[in-house]
């Protein structure tokens, strides 16, 4: 009986221990579970979702995010800036590096220089994109933009949640600063298309109309699938023979309401509504992920995404400081160009502050017999 007692101890006790040691090792975060147990900032938490920023501050691995109550977020929201713009300034609020309230009124010579996600974007100008940190006399601690000379136009109220260093949630006072960018009216969609090798596909989305859905899911975010010309013009026999109804619905099949990256569409593996989806017709397809290959299977076939041309290179951030004698070295911001780089490499092209994604696939992606 001794062996099956030693046993019997020695099996909850491995398992107790895997246990402590997966969860120990684990960074998943998630924002909008941490901003649900505090109602007093459910409106900003609300908009994480709403501009997709929650997606992307979950997937980093060391973030701090400037949150709004509900008093300062109705405030912004009087200024009836559209989804677009909200979103570029609410990624001023969310810092690529972790800041507790301790680390806050500890900063080396009483001043730091964070980067924010929207300055990862790379749709930020110079230094508009960096956020000025400044530990003031008096326990105070101020916000501002690195290009708004100098001006601290927000101030550190009290820490929410602290997970070092993985996350931390920080409340702020309400901010002025807007992010410097053009509006949604100044993207011409199928432009971009045709400079990027799906003129085709481009010609198709005007001729049938389908252009305006793709343009009006633009401000909440938008991931295009583009057959390029050379797939598209080989599937014109079939798509002649469609209906117009069917033409309508096979272009907006290629689009989904929401901004996906590469990096998220290879952990979102599952079933994905498209802009061709309504009540009556459930027009989805499913993302798969082997390693760097990510499918988008339908009921009629497979499609790959590939690469595309280079884009424009982003404007470089501006220069560090020289780190002056005795100055302590500080935590080095999470980067995201690596993501963009490996993004260009597997064949997306982003635009515009994560509105809008571009992929191309291998196939016209086919929801009727082919």
């Amino acid at each position: 009986m001794a062996p099956l007692t030693t046993t019997a101890v020695l099996l909850p006790l491995l398992l107790t221990l895997f246990l402590f040691s997966s969860t120990s090792t684990s960074h998943a975060h998630n924002i909008t579970r941490i901003l649900a147990k505090h109602p007093q900032f459910s409106t900003f938490n609300h908009y994480l979702t709403v501009t997709h920023l929650a997606a992307e501050i979950n997937r980093r691995q060391t973030i701090t995010v400037l949150a709004l109550d509900n008093a300062a977020m109705s405030s912004l929201l009087s200024k009836q800036y559209s989804v677009y713009t909200l979103r570029n300034v609410l990624s001023l609020h969310v810092l690529t590096d972790y800041f507790g309230s301790k680390k806050l009124h500890q900063i080396t010579n009483g001043t730091a220089l964070a980067s924010s996600m929207f300055q990862a974007t790379g749709s930020a100008a110079g230094s508009s994109g960096y956020v000025n940190i400044t530990d003031i006399k008096g326990g105070k601690v101020g916000f501002g933009t690195e290009d708004n000379d100098g001006k601290l136009d927000a101030s550190y109220v009290k820490s929410l949640v602290e997970m070092p260093y993985n996350i931390s949630v920080l409340q702020i006072s309400q901010g002025e600063a807007e992010a410097p960018t053009p509006g949604p009216s100044d993207l011409n969609l199928t432009a971009i298309m045709a400079k990027q090798g799906c003129k085709a596909f481009a010609d198709l989305l005007i001729a049938t109309g389908a252009q305006s859905t793709f343009e009006e899911n633009l401000d909440g975010g938008l991931t295009v699938f583009c057959p390029s010309d050379t797939v598209l013009n080989g599937f014109m026999p079939k798509y002649k023979n469609l209906t117009a109804a069917h033409k309508l619905s096979l272009l907006l099949y290629h689009g989904i309401p929401v901004y996906q990256s590469l990096q998220m569409l290879k952990s979102s593996n599952g079933v994905m509504n498209t802009l061709a989806t309504d009540g009556a017709n459930k027009y989805d397809f499913t993302v798969q992920n082997d390693g760097e290959v990510v499918t988008l299977e339908t009921k009629v076939m497979t499609a790959r995404i590939t690469g595309t041309p280079e884009k424009e290179a982003v404007a470089p951030a501006p220069k560090a400081a020289k780190k002056k004698k005795g100055e302590e070295e500080a935590d080095a911001p999470e980067d995201d160009s690596a993501d963009a780089t490996a993004d260009d490499k597997n064949g997306v092209d982003r635009m515009k502050g994560g509105r809008l994604i571009w992929m191309v696939v291998s196939l016209c992606m086919g929801i009727f017999l082919m």
